[in-house]
């Protein structure tokens, strides 16, 4: 019997509703988009969006599972009241429709299965497991043979029966003190110096492998990319220096008790084109400075280290739809020292732009930093900054940038990011792929620039 909604045409009805929601939702973010006659680059970049995800929620292929983003699109574009009003509305109901088409999904899946296995399955009588099959008969008919799969069924059965009680009697006649027969294993004890009474006693003893979690597996963890120590659910507590990461040259968290994945950016010049590397060599041995994306090779080469300032864009991803709360971002300064000594060599020609991003501001000469969030700038119009706590998911990544600066140490430090999903927290380490990153100031060094028509560096003007 097929439930009602529930049937083909009835997913059918509902799928069509589903797309009218989320088409209305596009269409009305379409029309905003349409008045600041940008494209999508440009005003993804205001409102501090990726482009490929301001695309998607227009076209009506993704839908944001939270109403920020698209609170601040409305803003930019001068929405009026009832129009914010009417986006909001929208906007519930194609994230209702999404998840119940979703459900809808699941649900045709399940009558589908439960269809082919109604249909693959004979009409006979229950049989018990191990009882060959007697199929019924009247009692004045001959008697009906039993067919061959069910007779060798039956034979299997009590085959595999019979083989485990005589292992179970085996097993049960061995003494409980004897030694096993794993060579690997008697050498890891004997090296251990103890038993496998003693190896049982110390694990009970760890608290640990014992220590209750909210709503996590204690077995959980850490990813590459993220500190071991703070890394985990609820009610673990993080270790005071947290161990470095061991992920690969992206940094990305990969293990399966993280719901989210992240990268980690720290050779991005201010503007794409402003910065400043301190190296000990003068400049006869310097190359010229190279172009952005080439800036890290350029800086591993030369030993350089960032002056006076580094910017780290870290981008933020959730493993699935299921939200992921970001909710701090944390400084750790775990190395202070007098400015390194060498040549500061400006990247820059003295060149600016009419776009600040907005971004996390750290003054790394405090005692105790933190990540301030600031606003940017695109000509004028403010963009708003990033607020504690914020959403991301595999549909809605963010892209976060740290600037920290310094005038009067030689920095390392690195950042603690908290974050929260389905009753379980955690905390993930964005370094250097595992070692902090590192900012020397730069005042009382001599500073030089690349001459382009010379083609040699001179002192900076």
């Amino acid at each position: 019997m097929t439930v009602p909604g529930r049937g083909r045409r009835g997913r059918d009805r509902f799928t069509v509703s589903s797309d009218e929601d989320v088409a209305e939702f596009a269409a009305l973010l379409t029309e905003l988009k349409a008045r600041t006659e940008r494209s999508y680059g440009s005003l993804a970049r205001r409102l501090g969006m990726n482009t490929s995800t301001l695309h998607r929620y227009c076209a009506g292929e993704a839908v944001p599972q939270d109403f920020a983003p698209v609170e601040r699109l409305a803003e930019f574009c001068g929405a009026t009241p009832e129009e914010r009003l009417e986006l909001h509305r929208r906007w519930l109901r194609a994230v209702a429709a999404r998840q119940a088409r979703a459900r809808g999904v699941e649900a045709g899946g399940e009558e589908a299965a439960a269809a082919a296995e109604e249909k693959a399955s004979p009409d006979v009588p229950a049989e018990v497991e191990g009882v060959p099959h007697v199929v019924p008969q009247e009692a004045d008919s001959a008697p009906v043979a039993t067919p061959w799969y069910r007779r060798r069924r039956g034979s299997v059965l009590l085959g595999v029966a019979c083989a485990l009680l005589a292992t179970v009697g085996t097993l049960s006649a061995l003494p409980a003190d004897r030694p096993s027969n794993n060579p690997s294993a008697a050498g890891t004890g004997a090296a251990a110096g103890r038993g496998p009474a003693a190896t049982a006693t110390a694990g009970a003893a760890d608290p640990a492998s014992s220590s209750p979690t909210s709503g996590a597996s204690p077995s959980a963890s850490g990813s590459a990319g993220t500190s071991p120590g703070p890394q985990g659910s609820s009610g673990t507590t993080p270790s005071a220096t947290p161990l470095p990461s061991s992920g690969s040259g992206s940094g990305s968290g990969s293990g399966s008790g993280v719901p989210l994945t992240w990268t980690a950016d720290s050779q991005v010049w201010a503007l794409g084109c402003g910065h400043d590397y301190v190296v000990d060599r003068p400049p006869s041995r310097v190359p010229p400075p190279p172009a952005a994306q080439d800036a890290g090779a350029w800086a591993a080469a030369q030993g350089a280290v960032h002056g006076r300032e580094t910017n780290v864009q870290i981008t933020v991803q959730g493993r699935s739809s299921t939200a992921v709360v970001l909710t701090a971002l944390r400084v750790r300064v775990v190395g202070r020292a007098t400015p390194l000594a060498g040549t500061a060599y400006a990247m820059d020609q003295g060149c600016g732009g009419s776009i600040t991003p907005r971004s996390f501001a750290v003054d790394l000469d405090k005692d105790r930093p933190v990540a301030r969030s600031v606003p940017g700038s695109d000509a004028g119009t403010p963009i708003p900054a990033v607020r504690m706590p914020y959403r991301v998911s595999a549909e809605d990544p963010e892209v976060l940038l740290v600037t920290a600066r310094t005038k009067t140490c030689a920095c390392d430090w690195y950042l603690e990011l908290d974050w929260s999903s389905q009753g379980r927290t955690g905390t993930v380490r964005i370094d250097d792929r595992g070692r902090p990153f590192r900012t020397s100031g730069i005042e009382g060094l001599s500073r030089y620039m690349y001459d382009t028509g010379e083609r040699r560096w001179r002192p900076y003007l």
